[in-house]
């Protein structure tokens, strides 16, 4: 037999349609020859290489095997191989296994003998030696052989597939199929109501007809045991019976084979979502419930640019979020010097001179994006956003409805977020109901600034030095990077420069409102803001008559710190007038306690150093807030204490019936100066605090000319 893959004189070749047969090999020279006696001569890389030439298969092909021979049992590929030997000495005269120089016997001898005749031979000797076989079964074996091998002549009993839902009516089965379907958006139910489903599919259907039949031939209805496995092999894969969110999940997931998009320099593609928080807190006006967070994600570094808590995600904050994301993120108070730029793997000393701020900088790159990639939420598409994207330059990419796999990073990030941060902190509520403990709300809750805060330090040292999977060199598959680490390699690679956000810019992504500029300064939510620059503006009129003369202030939402005015003359920054007695995270205030909180900067923090500040975030997180004391009772003076006294006395203990006033009551008349007054009450609250009683004092007369002359 000629392998394959070798060209030999004889062999057949198509050029433009037209058929040639090879006649002669000289070393890389091949010559052919076509019907009508021309012959021409190329070389085997033109005729290989040519895309009008066709090379004709010398024999049958050979067709896929069902399993291949390494999958068989040992017996079956004994029981193969004996009759290899046999069919081998029928096609070419000698048994595979011949010593070199073998003559062939006479009834096999391929010169002296048919094929036909041959064929004869071998099933007689078969039958003598007690392996009775008949000349058909002989032929068979040697065509299946010819056209595909070993595996040829393996019995196809052992390897016969079995079919996928066996016996099963395919009506049956495709009703089942369309009620499996049906159960996709709908609640969660049970296999009996997808059994029962599809009978009254089979009995609506009008080719069938409620009697069961089809063009005369009746569906068999199978037994309770065959629709329970039938529906196990229908609904696999597809959670029909289990938790409705991953069955929608599940089936949103795009056919086919996955592809990603292939990314090489930060900021190519950004994704950004929003999805609750499985953790209490206490909100602004100290109701427990629970907070919205909203982040984006850089694809190729895998560096979460900006997550932020809200109560309720609306455009402005998705907005302020795409200004975070683009602005250094500076180092907070209490901050272990390890959570620096200074001491990261980030080329902290190129990015300084390309901006001075990240000198004070957290250890998380500022990644502007050129895409990002949303869902079709109101918070994404509303116009305030895409305005903003807009300004930036930044391509709006919308996902497909209902497809979360076109955006799988940040949906990863929320569960990354659940299980590596949420479920530590004090308050943890778990995914859902199923999962939540009691009193969850008795716990020390944190409120949501105190938790943002403890969220971005969990970014900074946890999330950015921590191995990702997905960012591992295809090169050295054993080797993950951090996103710290594959944004370094990237800068290099990519030549990506980043540019981070002016402090206009920023501004002009902050929501709006609009204020007036009283004497005092300006008002938000009940906090002061004044400045020595708004002197010029106070009491002033805009101008605008659209907004009834208010001067237009951007704030930034999570940053109470100070907000900004549009004056004539440009942006006007003005702090909180309280902002030196509430501890604010930003500043260089921030930078320099955490200086003298930590090692020295410029040196490379340690793994052990990274380790112990995430350990110490988690214990603090998981603490909760130290629980203050409740405020005391305010002290009262002595008189309210007296009066306090005098009114449960006379409630507790009243007047026996008939009593009199003593007429001498002069000692006790309301005539007394308060400062005997008071040393009575002295005298009332030591009595109560030695018999727990306290000591009747009847009241006088009232004398309307002595108290005239008394002093309140």
């Amino acid at each position: 037999m000629k392998p394959r893959g070798v060209l030999s004189v004889g062999d057949r070749v198509l050029i433009d349609g037209v058929r040639h047969v090879l006649v002669g090999l000289s070393g890389t020279t091949v010559r052919l020859a076509s019907g009508d006696g021309v012959v021409v001569s190329t070389t085997v890389a033109e005729l290989l290489s040519a895309e009008n030439v066709q090379i004709a298969s010398p024999g049958p092909a050979r067709g896929m095997p069902v399993v291949g021979v390494d999958g068989l049992p040992q017996e079956v590929l004994g029981a193969a191989s004996w009759w290899e030997r046999h069919i081998v000495e029928v096609l070419y005269g000698v048994p595979p296994d011949a010593p070199a120089g073998t003559r062939p016997r006479p009834e096999y001898d391929v010169d002296r003998c048919s094929l036909t005749a041959r064929e004869k031979a071998k099933a007689a000797e078969l039958t003598a030696t007690g392996h009775p076989v008949s000349v058909i079964t002989v032929k068979r074996h040697r065509q299946r052989y010819e056209t595909d091998g070993l595996s040829g002549l393996v019995d196809h009993r052992v390897v016969r597939r079995a079919t996928a839902f066996g016996r099963v009516d395919p009506r049956v089965v495709t009703a089942m199929r369309q009620a499996v379907e049906e159960a996709t958006d709908d609640s969660s139910r049970t296999a009996s109501f997808v059994i029962w489903r599809t009978e009254q599919i089979l009995n609506a259907d009008p080719v069938i007809g409620s009697d069961g039949e089809a063009g005369g031939r009746s569906v068999v209805w199978p037994s309770q045991r065959s629709l329970y496995r039938l529906f196990d092999k229908v609904a696999a894969g597809k959670h029909t019976t289990g938790s409705a969110s991953t069955r929608r999940s599940l089936a949103g997931r795009p056919e086919g084979m996955f592809t990603a998009a292939v990314v090489a320099a930060p900021g190519e593609v950004m994704e950004i979502d929003s999805t609750p928080l499985d953790v209490m807190v206490l909100l602004d006006d100290g109701v427990v419930g629970r907070v919205e967070l909203t982040g984006i994600i850089d694809v190729a570094t895998r560096t979460v640019s900006a997550a932020v808590l809200r109560p309720t995600t609306r455009s402005v904050d998705a907005s302020v979020l795409l200004a975070r994301a683009l602005t250094p993120e500076p180092m907070r108070p209490g901050w272990a010097q390890a959570l620096s730029m200074a001491s990261s793997v980030l080329p902290w000393a190129r990015l300084c001179s390309i901006d001075e701020r990240l000198a004070h900088a957290a250890a998380k790159p500022v990644i502007v994006p050129s895409t990002i990639v949303c869902d079709h939420g109101s918070v994404y598409i509303s116009r305030n956003f895409r305005a903003s994207c807009r300004h930036l330059g930044i391509n709006f990419q919308p996902a497909r409805k209902a497809t979360g796999s076109d955006k799988p990073h940040i949906e990863r990030l929320f569960g990354s977020v659940a299980s590596l941060f949420a479920q530590f902190v004090s308050g943890y509520t778990g995914s859902n109901p199923d999962r939540r403990g009691r009193m969850v709300e008795g716990k020390p809750l944190w409120s949501m600034q105190e938790l943002q805060d403890l969220l971005d330090e969990w970014l900074i040292a946890f999330w950015q030095n921590r191995p990702h999977d997905g960012l591992r060199d295809p090169v050295h598959p054993g080797q993950a990077f951090s996103p710290n680490q594959r944004y370094a390699a990237l800068v290099e690679t990519a030549g990506y420069v980043p540019v981070a956000l002016g402090a206009a810019d920023y501004i002009e992504l902050l929501p709006t409102r609009w204020r007036a500029v009283n004497a005092y300064g300006i008002k938000i939510d009940r906090r002061t803001y004044d400045s020595a620059d708004l002197n010029p503006l106070r009491g002033q009129r805009s101008g605008l008559t659209a907004r009834q003369g208010l001067w237009e202030i951007h704030h930034d939402p999570y940053d109470v710190s100070r907000i900004h005015v549009r004056g004539p003359q440009g942006w006007i920054t003005v702090f909180w007038r309280h902002l030196d007695r509430v501890p604010v995270p930003f500043g260089d205030l921030a930078w320099d306690h955490a200086r003298r909180n930590a090692g020295e900067p410029g040196r490379p923090a340690t793994e052990e150093q990274i380790a112990d500040a995430v350990a110490a975030l988690l214990h603090r997180a998981y603490t909760g807030p130290e629980q203050k004391p409740a405020p005391a009772a305010p002290a009262l003076s002595r008189r309210d204490r007296r009066i306090a006294a005098l009114t449960r006395t006379t409630v507790a203990e009243p007047a026996p019936t008939g009593a009199t006033t003593p007429a001498g009551g002069d000692a006790f008349a309301a005539t007394h100066h308060d400062r005997q007054d008071d040393e009575q009450g002295d005298e009332l609250e030591q009595e109560q605090a030695g018999t727990g009683r306290a000591k009747v004092i009847p009241l006088g007369i009232f004398d309307p000319f002595k108290e005239a002359e008394r002093r309140w």
